[in-house]
C-alpha cells in the first residue's frame, strides 16, 4: 500500500513538472506573440505615415501634371502666377518720407511752338475771374508727317572709255533710276528694319506703325525687300563678325529651334565681350558649332552642357551651374524627403562655389587661397558624387555630374570667367519673341537676313552704339562690301590680370573627352590662364 502511494505521489511530481514547463512554454509564446504584435503596430503606423506622404506626392505630381500640359498648349507666358500672396505689398511708392528722392522731367532749352491758353470767363459759383500769373506748361509731341526729297543727278560719261558714271549723294540709299527712281529714306528704312529685326515686328505691324505715326505710305512687301538690300549691304560685316568670335578668347555658345519654310532649323549665337554672332543652320550638331567657331577653336567656352560642344577638344569648357542648379531644384520638388537629401548636398556644394568666386571678387581670399578651397570644394564634391542612393532620378543626376565634373569649377581656376551661359541665354532670348510672332522665316534668303541683322544689331547695342545710326550708315554707304566698325580690331581677352599657378604639365595637342579628363585643374585652362596673364590682362593684337 504504501508502495503504491509513493509511486503515485512520484507520478504526480512529473506531471506537475511538465504542467510548469508548459506553463513557462506558454508564457514565452505570449510574450514573443506581443512583441510580435507591437512590432506590427509599429509597421502599421509606418506604412500609414509612408502612405499618406506618397498620397501627398501624388497629388503634387498631378497638378505639376496638369501645369505643364496647360502650358505646353500655352504660346504666351502664362496669365497666373500661382497661388496669390496673403498679404500683398501696396504698388507704387510709398508716401511721405517713405517716398524716396523725387525727380521731375526737365524743362527744353528750346521751344518751337508757345500757345497762349485762352483763361475762363466764369468761375463754377458764377463769379467773374482775375488772370493772377501765367504757369508754364511744357509739352514734347512728334509730327505725324513725311518730306519727300529730289535729287538732280548728274550723269557723267568718260571720254576715254565712254563708261556712264552718275553722281552720287551721301543721303542716297540706291542708285537705281528710271522705274526704280522712286525710293524709301535712309531713316525710314533704318526704322522699319530696327522694328522688324530689333523689336520683333511682322512687315504688316511695321508698315501700320509707319502709317498711323507718320502718314507714311508702304506696304509690307516694300519693307521686306527693303529688309534684304540692308542684310545684303551688311554681310561683309557679318562675316567680319564671325571672324571676331573666332579670335575671341572667351565665348558664350547657345542655340536654340528655328523655324525655316516650315522645316525645323536651328538659331545658334556666340556672344564674346564685344560681338553677338548668330546664324541659322539646318543642324545642332558639331559641324554646324564648328562652322561659327571653327573646329580648332581654343579659348574659353561657356555652354550648357550640350555634348557637341566638348568636340572643341583645345578648348577650355565652363559648365554653366545655373542649369545644374535648376536641375538640383525639379528634383528636390518632385522627390521624397529621402531622395531629396542629394540633390540638396549637391546644391549646397555648387552654391558654396558661386560664395567662394564672390569672395575672391570682394578681395576677401587671395588667388592662391582660391585655388586651396577650389580643390577642397572638388573633393567635397565627389564625396557626395561617390553615395547617390537608390534612386533613379538621382542615379541619372550622377552621371550627368560625372560626365560635366572637370568643368563645373573652370570659373574658379580661371578668374573672371562667367560661371553661368547667362551671355548666351540674353542674346537668344532676343529672338524669342520674333519666334512667338510669327514662327520663324518663310525662306532662307530671310533665314540669313535674320541672321545677318541680328548680329549687327546685337552687337551694336553690346558695344553701346545705337542700332539705328549703325543701319542708316549702313544704307548711306557708297561701298556695298563696307565693314562697318562694330568689328574690333584686336583679340579679346579677359579683363583680370590675376598671376596664373604653375602648370602641372604639357598641354597635349588633342585634348581628351571629358569622360576620360583628370578630374584635377583643368589643363588646358591653367596654360591659357598662363598666357593671358603674362599678357597684362589687356588687348593683345593679332597674331598673324
Amino acid at each position: 500500500m504504501a508502495f503504491d502511494l509513493i509511486a503515485a505521489l512520484r507520478k504526480w511530481k512529473r506531471k506537475v513538472a511538465w504542467l510548469q514547463e508548459r506553463w513557462r512554454g506558454a508564457r514565452r509564446e505570449i510574450e514573443r506573440l506581443r512583441k510580435e504584435v507591437e512590432q506590427l503596430r509599429r509597421r502599421e503606423k509606418q506604412l500609414e505615415q509612408e502612405r499618406e506622404q506618397l498620397r501627398e506626392e501624388n497629388e503634387k505630381l498631378k497638378r505639376q501634371l496638369e501645369e505643364a500640359q496647360r502650358a505646353s498648349k500655352r504660346q504666351a507666358a502664362p496669365f497666373s502666377r500661382g497661388t496669390r500672396k496673403q498679404n500683398p505689398k501696396t504698388p507704387g511708392r510709398k508716401s511721405g518720407a517713405g517716398y524716396g528722392q523725387r525727380f521731375s522731367k526737365l524743362a527744353p532749352p528750346q521751344v518751337d511752338e508757345v500757345i497762349a491758353v485762352p483763361p475762363p470767363t466764369r468761375c463754377s459759383c458764377g463769379g467773374a475771374l482775375e488772370v493772377e500769373r501765367i504757369e508754364p506748361q511744357y509739352q514734347q509731341e512728334i509730327v505725324r508727317r513725311t518730306f519727300w526729297r529730289r535729287f538732280d543727278i548728274p550723269i557723267c560719261r568718260c571720254p576715254v572709255c565712254h563708261k556712264r558714271v552718275p553722281g552720287r549723294d551721301p543721303r542716297q540709299t540706291s542708285a537705281a533710276l528710271g522705274a526704280a527712281a522712286v525710293q524709301l529714306g535712309p531713316k525710314a528704312l533704318a526704322l522699319a528694319v530696327q522694328m522688324n529685326k530689333g523689336l520683333g515686328m511682322p512687315h504688316a505691324d511695321v508698315a501700320a506703325v509707319l502709317q498711323d505715326g507718320f502718314q507714311f505710305q508702304v506696304n509690307r512687301s516694300t519693307i521686306c525687300r527693303a529688309v534684304d538690300r540692308v542684310a545684303r549691304r551688311g554681310e561683309a560685316t557679318w562675316n567680319a563678325l564671325r571672324d571676331a568670335a573666332r579670335r575671341s578668347l572667351v565665348n558664350g555658345i547657345d542655340e536654340t529651334g528655328w523655324n525655316v519654310a516650315a522645316q525645323l532649323r536651328w538659331l545658334w549665337v556666340a556672344v564674346s565681350a564685344r560681338v553677338t554672332f548668330c546664324d541659322i543652320l539646318p543642324g545642332r550638331g558639331f559641324p554646324q558649332a564648328a562652322s561659327i567657331l571653327g573646329a580648332d577653336y581654343a579659348g574659353w567656352l561657356t555652354h550648357d552642357g550640350w555634348k557637341v560642344y566638348y568636340k572643341f577638344l583645345r578648348a577650355s569648357h565652363q559648365s554653366c551651374l545655373r542649369h545644374l542648379l535648376r536641375r538640383c531644384e525639379n528634383l528636390i520638388q518632385i522627390a521624397s524627403p529621402a531622395a531629396a537629401r542629394f540633390p540638396l548636398r549637391v546644391q549646397a556644394v555648387l552654391q558654396q562655389g558661386l560664395a567662394l568666386r564672390d569672395r575672391y571678387h570682394n578681395h576677401e581670399i587671395s588667388l592662391h587661397g582660391l585655388w586651396t578651397a577650389t580643390g577642397r570644394l572638388e573633393a567635397k564634391l565627389d564625396r557626395v558624387l561617390a553615395h547617390p542612393g537608390r534612386d533613379a532620378a538621382n542615379r541619372r543626376l550622377t552621371k550627368h555630374l560625372l560626365h560635366e565634373r572637370p568643368y563645373i569649377f573652370t570659373f574658379l581656376y580661371c578668374p573672371g570667367l562667367d560661371a553661368t551661359n547667362n551671355v548666351g541665354e540674353r542674346a537668344i532670348r532676343a529672338l524669342i519673341g520674333a519666334r512667338k510672332n510669327w514662327g520663324g522665316n518663310r525662306t532662307p534668303r530671310g533665314a540669313r537676313a535674320q541672321a545677318v541683322l541680328t548680329s549687327i544689331l546685337q552687337t551694336a547695342k553690346q558695344q553701346g552704339q545705337k542700332p539705328f545710326d549703325v543701319l542708316v550708315e549702313l544704307l548711306c554707304g557708297s561701298d556695298p562690301h563696307k565693314i562697318l566698325d562694330l568689328v574690333p580690331p584686336t583679340r579679346e581677352v579677359p579683363q583680370d590680370s590675376s598671376p596664373a599657378p604653375p602648370p602641372r604639365a604639357a598641354v597635349p595637342d588633342r585634348l581628351p573627352s571629358p569622360s576620360r579628363a583628370e578630374w584635377a585643374i583643368p589643363l588646358e585652362s591653367v596654360a591659357l590662364h598662363a598666357a593671358l596673364a603674362s599678357g597684362g590682362g589687356a588687348e593683345a593684337p593679332v597674331q598673324p
